[in-house]
């Protein structure tokens, strides 16, 4: 375990960080432009965005780094995940808007194509930064504090209690800046409520692969980070 505001190098967490990013863009720029229909037993036809699959992975990754490297590395992370984004968002403003060559023929289609499905409206692009941002720094902030209070104990029940939190802000943001006046209240509620439900799904599923990915960690890093004195200002540099 090291002392608060102790600096070391990690053998995983640049791995991590660039994996959880990874995860982030692809699930936020491929999984929006497909909603998919499958039916469960008991449930039966669900629908929902293809993205959803994939997003809950990143806050299994905040998971892990609040858990073994504590806040103040979850929170770098965060800001990498945002900054990412945020990049890719005006990368994609920019690319649509460049005027196309007229004298390719192949730019008839893959013009159309492009503003398709990476043409959001402002609306979302934003809903989707500052749903992710805020979600993720809930999800961090509760993982932190519950650890203190269970004194590192029952990594499931902090596991969750995170995600349940984390996920409920993010939905709740999202949906409604990006869809009100669009979609009707009601249906903005229940997709909210679907949304956040197959996300703690999600989390709870994978709760086996988070206590494994976990103990590694803790052992070959030898870190197990407690945040008694940790400043939990978003905007901290630190």
């Amino acid at each position: 375990m090291s002392a608060p505001g102790a600096r070391r190098a990690y053998a995983f967490y640049d791995l991590l960080l660039s994996a959880s990013v990874a995860v982030l863009l692809c699930a936020n720029l491929i999984g929006p432009g497909k909603t998919v229909a499958v039916w469960l037993p008991v449930v039966g036809r669900v629908s929902f965005g293809a993205g959803n699959v994939f997003f809950p992975l990143s806050y299994i990754f905040g998971d892990v780094f609040t858990e073994v490297y504590g806040y103040a590395r979850a929170r770098r992370a965060i800001w990498a995940g945002f900054s990412a984004m945020a990049f890719a968002a005006l990368m994609s403003l920019t690319v649509i808007g460049l005027p196309p060559n007229p004298d390719e023929p192949y730019n008839r289609a893959l013009q159309p194509a492009i503003e398709l499905v990476f043409g959001n409206t402002w609306r979302i692009t934003v809903a989707s930064l500052t749903a992710y941002w805020a979600g993720d720094f809930a999800n961090s902030l509760v993982m932190a504090q519950m650890k203190l209070m269970t004194r590192g104990r029952h990594l499931w029940t902090r596991a969750i209690g995170s995600t349940v939190v984390g996920q409920l802000v993010d939905s709740t943001i999202f949906y409604p800046m990006s869809f009100l006046g669009i979609w009707q209240g009601s249906t903005i509620a229940a997709i909210v409520l679907h949304n956040w439900l197959f996300k703690v799904f999600v989390e709870v599923a994978f709760i086996p692969v988070t206590y494994r990915v976990v103990g590694f960690l803790k052992r070959v890093e030898h870190e197990d980070y407690y945040d008694t004195d940790t400043n939990f200002s978003p905007f901290a540099v630190d």
